[in-house]
């Protein structure tokens, strides 16, 4: 028996290291690296919150310069992450708030190529399935995964995760490989395959100064 699409709106979680921590690999990128990992992740988050079929966003994060800013945005609200430790225990945050009763999804905050018109059509994929994958521009690590109302929230990023999140029950989406939801940005390489895509304004910004 087919699954019906879901038609309601999706609750997308986003897990935001703070800046002082985050992007290590992107210092020789930029001096100010700080600058550049709120930059991209604020881009996410923004291309997140533009999405026709989201509701709601949820960023988990303990970096007090990003949640002042998402906090004012519309249908944003902010978790501490607080002593949880680990991405998949502060996604667990964001899951256990939303709910059961609509559809779930984490997003890595570090997909700064990310338009509104990409990650609907994932959402449309996903809404016909139980549970969803997205797996990076590599093909092994993970961008998005999606669970239908109901269903338990499970994941399992980092390395190699894509492996992982088809062994606890999800299906890959048809989503092309140049999607710019597949460009998570670890590296400096990674970075410029996000650049050629086309970044959100905060990153260009940064990346503009650095080369000034």
């Amino acid at each position: 028996m087919s699954i019906p699409e879901i038609r309601d709106g999706w609750t997308i979680v986003v897990p935001v290291k703070p800046a002082a921590l985050g992007k290590t690999r992107l210092t020789a990128v930029t001096a100010d690296r700080e600058a550049l990992a709120r930059a991209i992740a604020l881009d996410t988050i923004a291309a997140v919150a533009a999405t026709p079929r989201v509701s709601h966003v949820l960023v988990v994060t303990d970096d007090a310069e990003v949640s002042a800013l998402v906090s004012q945005w519309p249908a944003v609200d902010v978790i501490a992450e607080g002593d949880v430790r680990g991405l998949d225990a502060a996604i667990a945050l964001g899951a256990d708030a939303a709910g059961q009763g609509a559809p779930r999804a984490a997003l890595l905050g570090d997909v700064p190529a990310l338009t509104p018109q990409d990650l609907d059509a994932a959402l449309k994929l996903a809404g016909e399935v139980e549970r969803g994958l997205v797996p990076d521009a590599e093909g092994t690590g993970s961008t998005l995964v999606t669970a239908r109302p109901g269903a338990v929230w499970v994941s399992a990023f980092g390395a190699d995760s894509a492996a992982r999140h088809r062994l606890l029950g999800c299906t890959d989406l048809a989503v092309p490989r140049g999607s710019s939801l597949r460009r998570d940005v670890d590296t400096a390489a990674q970075l410029a395959e996000a650049v050629a895509l086309g970044v959100g304004p905060r990153t260009a910004a940064v990346l503009a100064a650095a080369a000034a």
